[in-house]
């Protein structure tokens, strides 16, 4: 079984930064791609950024492009998302997950983490 927990959520100001960690444990079983996924309130959860193994893939959602980047360190089972010019329409519960192809897919990941808020004051 392969768990993920995410950190470093929090509050912040509109045009600071935020950056989130997603640890990895347990069994990966091959499921070594890691997306970053958000859910506003009273909407549907949506795709924020993803990285294969290598980092080789990577994407980005449209909203994100140029502000957010995702990166890993494997010798360290952590994936970050670095989050910077915050807009308060980036406030969400951000999630975690783990699959074996990265894309932009929820169906592509078998594995999620409980989330971690991120709140942008305007």
């Amino acid at each position: 079984q392969l768990q993920l927990v995410e950190s470093g959520g929090g509050l912040v100001q509109a045009g600071g930064s935020l950056r989130l960690s997603c640890a990895a444990s347990g069994r990966t079983l091959s499921r070594n791609a890691r997306g970053w996924f958000r859910q506003a309130p009273g909407k549907e959860r949506e795709f924020v950024a993803a990285t294969s193994y290598m980092g080789g893939n990577i994407y980005y959602a449209d909203s994100v492009k140029g502000r957010f980047t995702i990166t890993r360190d494997n010798a360290k089972n952590t994936v970050y998302l670095q989050m910077n010019s915050l807009k308060p329409e980036d406030t969400a519960v951000y999630y975690c997950a783990a699959g074996v192809v990265a894309g932009p897919t929820e169906g592509q990941y078998e594995y999620w983490g409980q989330g971690t808020q991120v709140t942008v004051s305007s």
